[in-house]
């Protein structure tokens, strides 16, 4: 399956390259349709890139973000001036069309900076989760805090401090005593292929902009379907006090572990308190060629106190995670830019009775460097190098992994 996975994504990469050959013919702009009432637009994003034996880049719908076709097809339609019905479908590796987005777009006051949408809406959390798309991401990789896996589960849940501390570095598949018996991938701190279901309200005011909303599941497992009757509440709040400088924070909070894992550990306990709780603050300066970007987060799963076996030890408190992503792109000339990323990932140490006190997951850290060529104004190649790096854990502790990737949107 991965092998026929790989051999599509290098063959649609070589259509995009002989497309290029003849940029002239591609569309540039969205498709209008009656009189400008529906618009829609797409991107397709083709990457190539080393094989990646410790599993750094590789996203919760188990696909490397290195060697991944992804196409988006987008819709807008104006249903009068208040209202704006959007959607949009996606495939990764021609899999399932799924439905990324898909939300009701409610403007009460045309003059005021003021809207409420309701269905698949966008994140409020955060600053990268705005620009998740290829063309807006300098680089191939993404920020560990919005891609890597860690090693735990809203299903299925350790039953001893010690079992949490063998999974260490095995969050693309992993296996837990409680709760679901099957393995399957573990969640990013935020997940940046998933958009939240609920309501969002947007307002702003001079320099400043507010976002609330409230939403099923968590940021690090966004959902459709509620599994633990609870709802997730997250804010933002961005500053622009000067020309090119952004500055924001974001916070959230909402139930985690999904019932029936709960139920496996204590029926009595009610499953909205075994939360995810995050924060987040970023900035973002430009000013002629280059830009700069920082963010940290910071997120806390509370899980349900298992039946510990005897002689072992329980998971007590929260466990943590921090992240920090520091990012450049600067401009050699017109169409030609280059860029890098440092990301660090960093957990909260819990003690087993077996092997002693250690960091819930094994702390991250990556390196990327690389750029892109505009090769028209609506057709990207970019091409990078990262270095990972993982302290603990079984898989392969280090990686130096190349990609490529054609990016074309209109």
């Amino acid at each position: 399956m991965k092998a026929r996975s790989t051999a599509a994504v290098v063959g649609c990469l070589l259509a995009v390259c002989g497309a290029a050959a003849h940029a002239q013919t591609l569309p540039s702009e969205p498709i209008a349709l009656a009189d400008g009432r529906v618009t829609v637009s797409g991107d397709v994003a083709a990457s190539f890139g080393s094989n990646d034996p410790g599993f750094f880049d590789y996203t919760d719908y188990e696909h490397s973000a290195l060697r991944l076709m992804r196409i988006d097809v987008s819709a807008a339609v104006k249903a009068g001036p208040h209202f704006t019905v959007l959607a949009e479908g996606r495939t990764e590796n021609f899999g399932r069309l799924e439905p990324y987005a898909l939300f009701l777009r409610i403007k009460p006051w045309m003059a005021r900076d003021f809207d409420i949408q309701v269905g698949r809406v966008p994140p409020t959390f955060g600053a990268f989760a705005r620009r998740t798309y290829a063309n807006d991401n300098p680089l191939i990789g993404y920020p560990l805090a919005y891609q890597y896996l860690t090693s735990l589960r809203p299903d299925a849940l350790p039953a001893s401090a010690d079992e949490l501390l063998r999974k260490r570095g095995l969050g693309w598949l992993v296996g837990y005593t409680i709760g679901n018996p099957v393995k399957a991938p573990g969640v990013p701190l935020v997940s940046a292929f998933r958009w939240d279901t609920g309501v969002q309200a947007h307002a702003g005011l001079g320099i400043a902009s507010v976002t609330a909303s409230v939403t099923t599941g968590t940021l690090s497992n966004p959902l459709v379907t509620d599994d633990n009757d609870g709802r997730q509440v997250a804010g933002r709040l961005e500053l622009r006090p000067v020309a090119g400088l952004v500055l924001g924070t974001s916070a959230a909070r909402g139930p985690f572990v999904a019932q029936s894992a709960v139920r496996a550990v204590d029926e009595m306990q009610p499953g909205n308190r075994f939360t995810q709780t995050a924060w987040g603050a970023d900035a973002e300066y430009s000013r002629g060629y280059y830009l700069l970007r920082v963010e940290t987060i910071v997120s806390a799963w509370t899980l349900p106190v298992a039946p510990t076996p005897p002689q072992l030890l329980p998971i007590t408190g929260p466990l943590t995670a921090v992240s920090l992503s520091v990012e450049g792109r600067y401009k050699l000339r017109p169409g030609l830019y280059t860029a890098a990323r440092y990301d660090r990932l960093t957990f909260s140490d819990v003690t087993g009775a077996v092997a002693g006190t250690l960091p819930w997951d094994a702390p991250v850290a990556r390196v990327e460097i690389g750029g892109g060529y505009a090769i028209q104004r609506n057709l990207l190649l970019k091409l990078s190098v990262q270095r990972n790096t993982r302290d603990g854990g079984i898989l392969q502790r280090t990686a130096t992994l190349g990609a490529a990737q054609l990016v074309f949107w209109f």
